[in-house]
């Protein structure tokens, strides 16, 4: 039995080319496809290449509770807005149970990007039932309800263009006497409150029946004059009144608002959304060539918001004045506010007035992948420039190269001729981690940031681990004896397993780590781990067929003073010899079941 095990042996050592010749063949190929493919180098992160960081902190005051799953639909609706802006290098992710972390690249216009993500785009049409200029603008307009020009700006929330028209809309509306209009207001505000209304245009914009109650008509009477007060007393040129209006209003429920048309704010007496962003399927930006109206945002309903949109604007065409108009409210803000004076049907409408580029692809994005579930306020926003994070990668570089400059005078102070092989197994791991970190970058958005680099220093430690188990059990072997060849073989079983289990403890280390944190720590534990795998697969294909060659050459062979190996600085004993059993066992000397 004793014959095949050392035949095995004997073949094992004699093709240790093969795996030298695997793991060359492997980094050849990598290394070809990261030129292939234009990534020589590893995608940076914000720390260090420089970019914009961004933590968002949900609140539930929209009726949404904050639990994971609809953190996870924000998360996933910030991603295809940012990605939307061309920015395919963003990283969107939850923190913990509350907070969201966005991280934008340089090269980013990082303001567009922050009110991308931040934006909740709750969007509605709403009838308008009052408007008119606010503050300062209102004592020098001819009418105190006259309503919006034809042109606008953009309002503050939205980076869009205030004045929109829907497809067969045309010119402002014309100015209502301020007794008309009142009575024009309390009436509707009047058939708002009502229990009969709906949130549909046609009970917001009609006089209704008197209450069939007297409690009834006082509730009514109550809520009217409560939103006429409002109406009233809000002064839109004051951003701590644009703040507060409208915020506890419900879809169904009437409210007031503020606009900015052609740099003059305007308040909006508001009645129950009869469309919502829901309804929307499609919104692009386009650039009108044919009517010269410049860029635009063209819309396209979906089945039922199609009937919702044509069945509004039958009912508000109908009506006078500046009733006649409808608001596009995003997120509080009317950003636009179109006449109709005849029913829009076919299920598309368009927003247009003085966009530039920016702010209609902007605004067409927000409507385009929908409302957020939760709004959020900005924690913390953290830029990094350039130069500071070239500053910082320096710094990870120099340390890394110290690390690696006392592991190398250690090695060759105490195993001489055997820090060959340790520092040529460091140079093949070292060309392994590059070569897949440039290529993991494009294929799953891996990017080398600080704690990524430390992850990296501290893998140079794990890799020299490896090497000193296997040398130092090689060493043990020649205590005992034996001469370098087999020395080799017989460390290697033991060593074997030291170095899996230690390797194991590492790599559940650094699993653990990336599925318990968020963030940047995940790119030190990714990177750990990573290295760790690599690091096995060196020592089991390079360092171990490398010490087999090596143990045929007379320098280590014969235990040279320089070699690391030699048996005399070492404390061996005496070589074993194997000496030859005599035929039979002497008479009495040997037990018979040992024999």
């Amino acid at each position: 039995m004793a014959a095949p095990k050392r035949g095995r042996s004997a073949s094992a050592q004699s093709k240790p080319g093969r795996s030298l010749a695997l793991i060359l063949i492997a980094i050849v190929a990598l290394t070809g496809g990261m030129f292939a493919s234009g990534n020589t180098t590893p995608r940076l992160g914000i720390d260090l290449a420089g970019g914009t960081s961004i933590t968002l902190k949900a609140k539930a005051d929209q009726g949404s509770a904050i639990n994971q799953a609809n953190m996870n639909t924000a998360v996933d609706i910030m991603n295809r807005r940012v990605n939307g802006l061309g920015v395919s290098e963003a990283e969107v992710q939850t923190q913990g149970k509350d907070h969201i972390i966005v991280n934008i690249p340089k090269g980013t216009n990082s303001k567009e990007a922050q009110q991308q993500v931040g934006t909740t785009a709750k969007l509605y049409f709403r009838p308008v039932l009052a408007t008119e200029p606010s503050g300062a603008a209102a004592s020098q307009s001819p009418s105190p309800s006259a309503s919006p020009s034809g042109s606008g700006s953009p309002s503050p929330s939205s980076s869009a263009s205030a004045k929109a028209t829907a497809s067969s809309s045309s010119s402002a509306s014309p100015t209502a006497t301020a007794t008309s209009q009142g009575r024009a207001v309390s009436d509707a505000l009047k058939a708002d409150a009502t229990p009969s209304s709906s949130a549909s245009a046609k009970s917001a914009a009609s006089p209704s029946p008197s209450a069939s109650s007297s409690s009834t008509g006082s509730a009514t009477d109550k809520t009217a004059a409560k939103l006429q007060a409002q109406y009233t007393a809000l002064d839109c040129t004051k951003p701590a009144d644009r703040a507060k209006a409208g915020t506890s209003a419900k879809p169904g429920e009437s409210t007031v608002a503020c606009g900015k048309i052609d740099k003059v704010w305007y308040k909006y007496l508001l009645g129950p959304a009869a469309v919502d962003g829901t309804d929307v399927k499609k919104a692009q930006a386009v650039f009108d060539t044919q009517n010269g109206s410049g860029w635009q945002v063209q819309m396209t309903f979906t089945g039922g918001g199609s009937k919702k949109f044509a069945d509004v604007t039958s009912q508000l065409a109908k009506n006078q004045d500046v009733q006649k108009e409808f608001a596009i409210v995003l997120d509080g803000d009317v950003v636009s506010s179109p006449r109709v004076d005849q029913a829009i049907t076919g299920g598309q409408a368009e927003i247009t007035g003085s966009f530039t580029q920016q702010e209609a692809q902007s605004l067409g994005n927000m409507l385009s992948y929908g409302a957020l579930p939760l709004s959020f306020k900005e924690d913390t926003v953290t830029t990094v420039t350039a130069a500071l994070g070239g500053q910082q990668l320096h710094a990870g570089l120099l340390a890394g190269a110290i690390g690696l400059a006392l592991v190398v005078i250690y090695l060759v102070a105490y195993y001489r001729g055997l820090s060959l092989v340790a520092m040529a197994s460091l140079l093949v791991s070292a060309a392994l981690t590059y070569v897949i970190m440039s290529l993991l970058g494009p294929a799953i958005n891996f990017a080398l940031n600080l704690p990524a680099v430390c992850g990296a220093i501290v893998a140079i430690g794990i890799t020299a681990d490896s090497f000193i188990v296997y040398f130092e059990r090689i060493r043990d072997e020649i205590r005992e004896g034996r001469s370098l060849r087999p020395a080799v073989e017989r460390a290697w079983p033991r060593a074997r397993r030291t170095i899996l289990v230690s390797d194991f403890v590492s790599f559940l280390a650094a699993a653990v780590l990336f599925i318990v944190t968020v963030g940047k720590v995940q790119g030190f534990a990714f990177t750990l781990g990573l290295t760790t795998v690599l690091d096995v697969v060196v020592v089991f294909f390079f360092t171990k067929p490398l010490m087999t060659l090596l143990a045929r050459r007379k320098f280590f062979a014969n235990g040279h003073k320089w070699s690391g190996l030699d048996p005399k600085s070492l404390g061996a004993k005496p070589p074993l010899r194997r000496t030859r059993r005599p035929a039979g066992p002497a008479a009495g000397s040997v037990d018979p079941k040992e024999a």
